[in-house]
């Protein structure tokens, strides 16, 4: 079997997921066996939707608490050290140019498990971040976007 990757998270993005992992555990599978048991005092569970619907999310539950087990299995908190400013890495707060519009944009690199755009945290993965990994400051960089190629200059790196 082949070694599983390490997954490089921030101080941040390790409470969150093991506050997931805790809430699911101890809130969200009793909330859901209480609704398997109400649906079974209904009667016939055959033809029971609220029956169903509970099976469904009590699947899913138990499907998130195996990925975020596994995923904290192999995580590694970084360290503030591990961030370097020099170049773009995990960790880094990158400020970035898009050339065209002049727009300026902030985002945090980290790893796909903790990535939220709407929170300014790309993934390491994501197009922006695979030509960003690595940069200077003052680098520019081609990333390829549905609506053609977008060139962004790296104008700020810092922890």
């Amino acid at each position: 079997m082949a070694e599983e990757k390490e997954v490089v998270l921030t101080k941040e993005g390790l409470e969150k997921l093991e506050n997931e992992l805790e809430h699911l555990k101890s809130v969200r599978r009793e909330e859901v066996a209480e609704r398997i048991k109400q649906a079974i005092a209904f009667g016939d569970i055959t033809e029971n939707s609220e029956y169903e619907d509970a099976k469904n999310e009590q699947a899913f539950i138990e499907g998130r608490i195996i990925s975020l087990e596994k995923t904290l299995k192999k995580a590694r908190l970084m360290e503030d050290e591990d961030i370097r400013t020099d170049v773009v890495s995990l960790g880094s707060r990158i400020t970035l140019k898009e050339m065209k519009s002049g727009r300026e944009v902030t985002v945090t690199l980290v790893s796909s498990v903790e990535s939220k755009l709407k929170d300014g945290k790309i993934s390491d993965e994501s197009p922006v971040g695979k030509a960003i990994m690595g940069k200077k400051v003052k680098s520019t960089v081609s990333v390829e976007a549905p609506a053609g190629t977008i060139k962004y200059k790296i104008m700020k790196v810092e922890k």
